[in-house]
């Protein structure tokens, strides 16, 4: 049994338990979680039996890289009859017993559009929401996906320390981003990091230096940047690096389709002693954090505990962000995408089991002065955890 056939049917036996009938799954990174290949299309799963990939487009890629049966989709009208044909038991039971089918989709990414005109094609179905059955069993890593995320750590920590070497004052955020981005291309990263969330996009990262850092966006995180417009209003901007600043270098790799998440802090010169401070207990967090990390071990809890940590520290106020924009969680699962469950935050009851794997951020922000602190990416293991991520930790002065 290959890794995609045990994916599929470790969703099948959740259908089952939750009493669906079927999934349909169109978003492309759960696509290719669960047939090897990204192809646009829609794929079948029924609780019980083959799954079917109809594809649209490429055909002939999909058939060569999928380990689900690949067809070509045809007339899309068409779908709802296709489907009668190919699963006549599923379909010919709730037919003959006059009840709707209940099939499952992905709610949280399925445009609104997209939904109905399935619900055109396939009117004796009854749509539930399966998005979360999909992200929790992909909440669980294999050795192959910790495999790509353990070569994009090597592959960032190689940039990063290239990087290092070229930070002077007067080098922009927009250039030592460039030349990041740069390094890890060459090196075999994608080209860009996927989210799920609505709305939310990232590409390699962060890079932000002194008041850039700590200019609150949109994005979903403790340090925004200041961007380069109002058109792309995070991460890098034209502004000079300067001396005696932080500067947070918060960076990723995509290899293979997965991820590695993690944000060093540097300076050039020296940093005033409450900066200094402050990111003396975003590692403090981190290690406490660190020595909890044990499988059984709630989410929220790791979360909780971090916010009386820097309660302690006299730093509430400047704790994942700042003010209106503080974010409320401590950290996030990645893999395929950077906004994997589970989250360590308030409300989030997953105890830790082996094979997740979660990017943990503690950071501090000062409006106007900068952002410090760092992050880590660990997997889950038997008794404890192993840390994925390999750069050099501290405050780097340069």
């Amino acid at each position: 049994m290959n890794e995609y056939t045990e994916r599929v049917r470790r969703l099948q036996e959740q259908l089952r338990h939750k009493r669906i009938d079927g999934c349909m799954i169109t978003q492309n990174v759960d696509l290719y979680y669960f047939t090897g290949s990204m192809q646009t299309g829609y794929l079948f799963v029924p609780s019980a039996g083959e799954a079917l990939f109809l594809v649209r487009r490429s055909v002939v890629r999909a058939q060569s890289e999928s380990a689900v049966k690949a067809e070509p989709l045809g007339s899309f009208r068409s779908m709802g009859e296709r489907l009668a044909g190919a699963y006549r038991s599923l379909f010919g039971e709730a037919a003959s017993s006059g009840r709707k089918l209940r099939l499952a989709a992905e709610f949280d990414v399925l445009p609104v559009q997209q939904l109905q005109r399935l619900e055109a094609v396939l009117p004796a179905v009854e749509w539930v929401d399966g998005s979360m059955i999909i992200r929790e069993l992909r909440m669980i890593k294999s050795a192959a996906e910790l495999a790509c995320i353990r070569e994009a750590a090597r592959v960032i920590d190689l940039a990063f320390e290239d990087a290092a070497q070229a930070i002077r004052p007067g080098i922009t955020e927009l250039e030592l981003m460039s030349r990041i981005e740069l390094f890890v291309r060459r090196e075999g990263h994608l080209g860009m990091m996927r989210m799920r969330g609505y709305n939310q996009e990232v590409i390699t990262g962060m890079v932000g230096a002194g008041d850039a850092a700590a200019t609150p966006t949109y994005f979903d995180g403790p340090a925004g940047g200041l961007g380069l417009s109002a058109a792309s209003p995070q991460s890098a901007s034209r502004r000079p690096i300067q001396a005696n600043e932080p500067i947070l270098i918060d960076i990723g790799c995509c290899i293979d389709g997965y991820i590695i998440d993690q944000t060093r802090t540097a300076v050039i010169g020296s940093l005033t002693d409450d900066l200094v401070r402050a990111y003396e207990v975003s590692e403090r967090i981190i290690r406490s954090v660190e020595a909890r990390l044990l499988p059984g071990t709630v989410c929220e809890q790791l979360y909780m505990h971090s916010l009386q940590l820097a309660h302690d520290a006299g730093l509430s106020d400047h704790f994942m962000g700042y003010g209106d924009d503080q974010v409320k969680f401590l950290g996030h699962g990645i893999g395929l995408e950077i906004d994997e469950l589970p989250v360590l935050a308030k409300g989030f009851s997953y105890p830790l089991q082996p094979g997740m794997v979660i990017a943990i951020e503690p950071k501090f922000t000062f409006p106007q002065r900068g952002v410090v602190g760092i992050e880590n990416s660990y997997a889950i293991t038997g008794n404890g955890y192993e840390k994925l991520t390999v750069t050099r930790e501290g405050l780097i002065r340069l």
